[in-house]
């Protein structure tokens, strides 16, 4: 009798899903070497640009005002003592739940020229209806705000990390030849932690750069809503994928950039002995002001927008809540979980053939597999519809369309982008199984896809559920390509949410966007619970 695993080619397997994972990149890439039309003159003379300069600047704006925010904080965190210390530090995570546009629409209906914070400022002081306080919101400030106190936990989770990891024997050095605490933070704490910094800070950029729906509301020309305009506004595909091959060249200059910036640098320390970083008490003033520093990016990135939309939604818009929704549910969790299952049952059998036979190679393919996590969701977009397109024309021959415009276009968008999670969730549980178990059930002639069945699987049930939890929250928040992929007539939670904001029904936007931060919760209540268990300990 043979057995399956001797058929399965799994050393192979990386690479065979790798393949599958970039022909969308390919084919996007392969449209600059194909003819540049004459939309390009209108692109090159008026708004190109534009776009180029307002990216440049969003990302820039974004990037320094989430290193702020997120170091600030981590360091206020691991370092101090203060009123409301354990609340802050995992309440720091909460704004991951809200997506950037569902922020930018619920800051358009609080500060709009009569909007709810313009209005409320009115009639406690009995103002004109003229009088507007706070300032219009829908411009490239206003979208940097809007990045910043959404994405900033990025930043905040991987500095906190890295400065718990921090020997109290660096810091004392720093003491002894006379730098004071401030400076402790920007000539030690801060260079140290570089790596993990920077690649927390490249995930905010690339999340920048792919969003379409904050950019779009508040009218900021970005190389997204530049891919979006050219290929439904001049129905031109062909410049729409060139535009972005741009996109895509630009975020892998970003990538080389700061590779090459690290040089032969190294974070290490040179001692084997470690202390935890000492934590000062802060007391009156000082302790009152660590708090509010705390508390302002929680207020402005979760608090503000759930009590806006929780109003909207059951003080004036419970007539949502009715068959409709349900089915807009319906569609936004099935596909997520779909697309969940499909991310963990990739990831399972591709760490678990890199463990059978590990290789530079296959660890390579697996990496590269993980950085659709940073491909805008509109550039798989297009990728996928044009080799859908080619595979229908290719074996229907124009009969018949079958994929393109159907939901596994956009499963497949899902499982490309969110590869990533499901991949770290297995690779650090298969690092926790000992070498040992491999031995002994291979004695017992367990191996192949029995040792995975019987051995594995059931040590990796926590990074299986963990995963799907993940990726179904990811997804549930993805809407360029939801968007463009969607069947007609089928629309998810963050469709709904963004058609509803496109004809300023923002009223009616709140129910979808309710249910889309509730998703987003769910990982969030995992990650308190291992920020609540992950303190420094002396080793």
């Amino acid at each position: 009798m043979f057995k399956i695993s001797t058929f399965l080619p799994w050393t192979s397997l990386p690479y065979l899903i790798l393949f599958f994972f970039s022909l969308p990149i390919i084919i996007v890439l392969s449209s600059l070497l194909g003819d540049w039309s004459e939309n390009w003159i209108h692109l090159y003379n008026y708004v190109l640009f534009d776009y180029i300069s307002s990216s440049i600047y969003l990302v820039l704006g974004v990037s320094i005002l989430v290193l702020v925010i997120g170091t600030v904080t981590a360091w206020l965190i691991c370092s101090y003592e203060f009123h409301g210390k354990r609340f802050f530090e995992w309440a720091l995570i909460l704004p991951l739940s809200i997506p950037p546009y569902i922020l930018a629409y619920t800051f358009t209906g609080l500060f709009d020229s009569y909007g709810t914070a313009n209005n409320l400022i009115r009639v406690i002081f009995n103002l004109d209806t003229s009088f507007i306080l706070f300032p219009n919101v829908r411009n490239t400030l206003g979208a940097i705000v809007v990045f910043a106190f959404t994405l900033y936990p990025y930043v905040y989770l991987v500095s906190r990390s890295a400065f718990l990891n921090q020997s109290q024997s660096m810091l004392e050095a720093g003491r002894m030849l006379g730098l004071n605490k401030v400076q402790i933070f920007y000539k030690l704490g801060l260079p140290i932690i570089r790596p993990g910094l920077i690649g927390g800070l490249m995930l905010v950029i690339m999340e920048t750069l792919s969003d379409f729906g904050a950019v779009d509301h508040f009218a900021v020309q970005t190389f997204t809503t530049g891919i979006f305009r050219t290929w439904y506004g001049m129905y031109d595909l062909s410049t729409a994928m060139q535009l972005a091959s741009l996109l895509l060249l630009f975020v892998g200059l970003i990538f080389i950039f700061e590779r090459i910036s690290r040089k032969k640098a190294k974070y290490t320390s040179n001692t084997s002995t470690f202390r935890p970083p000492k934590i000062n008490q802060l007391s009156g003033i000082k302790s009152c002001a660590a708090s509010l520093i705390c508390f302002i990016p929680i207020f402005i990135g979760f608090l503000l927008p759930v009590s806006e939309l929780t109003i909207w939604a059951f003080q004036y818009n419970l007539d949502f809540f009715n068959h409709k929704f349900i089915t807009t549910m319906t569609n936004t969790i099935s596909l997520a979980i779909i697309a969940a299952i499909l991310c963990a049952f990739f990831a399972l059998l591709i760490n678990f053939s890199i463990r059978l036979k590990k290789n530079t190679l296959s660890v390579t393919s697996n990496s590269l597999l993980s950085m659709g996590y940073a491909v805008p969701g509109l550039i798989l977009a297009v990728g996928i519809v044009q080799l859908f397109a080619w595979l229908d024309k290719s074996i229907f021959y124009d009969t018949r369309i079958i994929l393109t415009g159907s939901l596994a276009g956009l499963v497949f968008a899902y499982v490309i982008k969110s590869y990533a999670l499901a991949n770290s969730t297995f690779e650090s549980g298969f690092e926790r199984i000992s070498r040992s178990i491999d031995d002994s059930a291979k004695t017992l002639n367990s191996g192949g896809l029995n040792l995975l069945r019987r051995v594995h699987f059931p040590l990796l049930k926590t990074s299986f559920l963990t995963s799907i939890l993940l990726v179904t929250s990811e997804v549930v928040k993805e809407l360029p390509a939801t968007l463009i992929l969607r069947p007609f007539n089928f629309d998810t939670l963050a469709v709904s949410t963004y058609i509803y904001a496109a004809e300023e029904r923002m009223i009616q936007a709140s129910a979808p966007a309710i249910a889309i931060v509730i998703t987003g919760l769910i990982p969030i209540i995992i990650l308190t619970k291992m920020i609540r268990s992950s303190r420094p300990t002396d080793r």
